[in-house]
């Protein structure tokens, strides 16, 4: 692909030479998606942004295939619904002017890269594009709509109408080397599955053996011969040879995903390494193994915080868009922006380096007098590891089906009991929140309390908990419980000691007793610089939140599940966002978020979560005070107001929240703060 790019750029140059504007963006369009195929994603879309607006004004037809192209890019980065929705949009595009195979292309891709995420979708997809092609009478593009067809109904677990190796072939004389390689691959998988859900020993393979995948291969393929490769040592009877064959394709993964910066972008192309992590999990629940199972505890928590975070350059114009955005603009003028923030923030090069995850072994040498425990959610089952400075111990919880009632409900039920409600309703609604409180940890707590003890506990919850406020179980109330993003990161942190020296303070508009709030809170703290009123504006709070080591921030906050980096609080010039942290020339050991919902954080990939706690930690803050849910404008006040008296005095922060939270009661609102780090 190196070699197409340089042809297509030097095509380029010598349309621009000859006055052919229109010609040279298209070549720069093809160098672009050249870039793509070779996994240079930011590259691809800044180029093929470059040379967007040309391309457009040149008609529709054109400005559909850019339009197409760019999503497919945008669908490989992760974002499957956006690119989605431009890959449907150009179809239309497409079929209102005739254009069958076009619109056909367009559905092909839009199929392939669903497979993943919704094969049902994808199949449907792709027999409808086979429609248009077969009336457009375009076999090779029918048969490579066949193959995706014959992928998706694999990954459904429905069994394809096709033979795999029947498709292999003809694609391969057409030089597609890499989707027969594809079709080849997801034939054997179909083989070792059907297999196993038949309860019959894998039959040997038929037709051509599949060797090593070179190097230069796209990611995708070469995560599906690991993947492939797993499943028959499994089927061999070899699960610790198939153990190693997944690790080896996350390396792979993690050394491509290291080289993006942007947070938001590592989060989205986890979605590439998640089948390994989850088939690796799955067998480490299966083994029995505790030392296995808190390995791929560890991996399946990490598809995007192994990678080395980067600090990114200033950014003057990233700068820009936000200030503009914060301000009144049209909703159209909104999503430009929106979109053209994502992508600068895309461009920051990564660092090239990823963190192991640490094993048993260094985390008994680490933990101190904590207790570590990892829940994981897989195979069906909820298990934990329980962890102290001696030993490792493995403690299986029950059906994973044990978890949906409780945790279904429980979100609605804590909003609803921070609500302002009369006596006899809001002691009802706070009581039935009591129960489901204790029967969670009946479920999660109580198993485990003989091997925590009294001592300190760091969590690494699986992504389906991420909503339980730990702090308010029984059994954790009142001792120092961190919730930590995996306990490689929390022993990274835990290496430093912690700054507690200056404190900011910032109180958001429309926050009923935030100016009090901060005012009570700032007592605690000898030289103390609050932000209150107008002065609390984006650009001051950035600045402020460069010179402290504790910074609490009390304003309304929301979390926006479709991109969690434009999760913000409101200050007085506007929301304030994720992608404002980026940008911070220092970052706070400690935040205190006082905010409704941006404790809140939303489940990408695997087990890993993104939201404006995961954008703190990931700038480099040691710890994050949040809450999950809704919280009371009193309770918040009652709790910060002792917490910051602790934090001062020394206290680590878990260890002072634990001193500061009031027991829960049904007679007031719960105070659902949890210490993330």
């Amino acid at each position: 692909m190196s070699a197409a790019a340089a042809d297509f750029d030097a095509a380029a140059r010598n349309f621009r030479d000859a006055g052919e504007e229109v010609s040279a963006a298209k070549a720069e369009h093809n160098r672009a998606y050249a870039l793509f195929l070779s996994g240079d994603l930011v590259g691809a879309l800044a180029l093929m942004e470059s040379s967007y607006d040309i391309q457009a004004a040149a008609g529709p037809l054109v400005k559909a295939v850019c339009d197409a192209d760019r999503a497919e890019v945008l669908m490989a980065a992760g974002l499957t619904r956006q690119g989605g929705e431009m890959l449907r949009q150009a179809a239309e595009a497409y079929g209102s002017k005739g254009q069958r195979q076009r619109q056909g292309e367009a559905e092909l891709v839009l199929a392939s890269h669903l497979v993943a995420t919704d094969p049902a979708e994808a199949e449907r997809v792709a027999r409808s594009a086979l429609g248009w092609f077969e009336e457009a009478r375009a076999p090779g593009l029918a048969l490579r709509a066949r193959a995706v067809a014959f992928e998706a109904a694999v990954t459904a677990g429905v069994g394809p109408s096709e033979d795999g190796e029947a498709l292999a072939g003809p694609l391969e004389e057409q030089g597609l080397n890499w989707p027969a390689l594809r079709v080849r691959m997801q034939a054997r998988l179909d083989r070792i599955w059907s297999a196993d859900r038949a309860g019959l020993p894998t039959r040997p393979a038929s037709g051509r053996v599949i060797g090593p995948v070179p190097p230069e291969a796209p990611i995708d393929i070469r995560l599906l011969e690991r993947e492939l490769r797993a499943e028959l040592a499994v089927a061999a009877g070899r699960s610790v040879a198939g153990l190693r064959e997944l690790r080896a394709g996350l390396d792979d993964f993690h050394l491509w995903q290291s080289s993006f910066g942007s947070l938001d972008l590592q989060t989205n192309v986890a979605g590439h390494g998640r089948t390994l992590a989850r088939r690796g999990l799955e067998l480490a629940v299966e083994s029995g193994e505790t030392d296995v199972l808190f390995e791929w505890s560890e991996r399946s928590r990490m598809l995007a915080s192994r990678v080395q975070p980067v600090r990114p350059p200033s950014d003057p114009q990233l700068a820009s868009d936000l200030a503009e955005l914060r301000g009144e603009v049209t909703p159209e003028r909104e999503a430009e922006l929106r979109e053209q923030i994502r992508q600068r923030a895309w461009r920051v090069k990564g660092s090239g380096q990823v963190s192991d995850p640490v094993g048993l072994p260094d985390l008994y040498e680490r933990i101190g007098d904590h207790v570590l425990v990892a829940y994981v959610v897989a195979a069906g089952r909820l298990v934990a590891v329980v962890a102290a400075a001696d030993s490792a111990t493995r403690i299986d919880l029950g059906d994973q089906a044990a978890l949906g009632s409780l945790l279904g409900g429980l979100l609605p039920d804590l909003d609803v009991a921070a609500t302002d409600l009369p006596g006899p309703l809001g002691v009802a609604v706070r009581g039935d929140l009591t129960v489901r409180l204790q029967q969670l940890s009946a479920l999660l707590v109580a198993p485990i309390l003989e091997k925590i003890g009294d001592r300190p506990v760091v969590l690494t919850p699986s992504a389906v908990l991420a909503a339980v406020p730990w702090t308010l179980l029984p059994g954790l109330t009142g001792r120092p419980v961190t919730v930590a993003q995996s306990a490689t990161a929390w022993l990274s942190r835990a290496d430093t000691p912690l700054r507690t020296q200056k404190a900011g303070f910032v109180a958001g508009p429309r926050v009923m007793r935030a100016a009090d709030e901060v005012a009570k809170s700032a007592t605690a703290w000898s030289g103390a610089h609050t932000l209150t009123g107008t002065d609390a504006t984006a650009t001051a709070v950035s600045a402020l939140a460069a010179e402290v080591d504790v910074l609490h921030l009390a304003a309304h906050g929301h979390h926006s599940a479709d991109n969690p980096l434009f999760s913000g609080l409101e200050l007085a010039d506007g929301t304030w966002y994720g992608y404002d942290i980026d940008g911070l020339a220092a970052v706070p050991d400690v935040v205190l978020l006082s905010a409704c919902e941006v404790g809140r954080s939303t489940i990408r990939w695997g087990e890993e979560l993104i939201g404006l706690v995961g954008a703190w930690l990931h700038a480099g803050a040691r710890a994050v005070i949040a809450s999950p849910a809704v919280v009371a404008d009193e309770a918040a006040y009652e709790v910060f107001s002792r917490l910051h008296g602790a934090l001062a005095k020394g206290l680590a922060p878990a260890e002072a929240l634990a001193e500061s939270l009031p027991a829960a009661t049904a007679d007031a609102p719960p105070a659902p703060f949890v210490c993330f780090s």
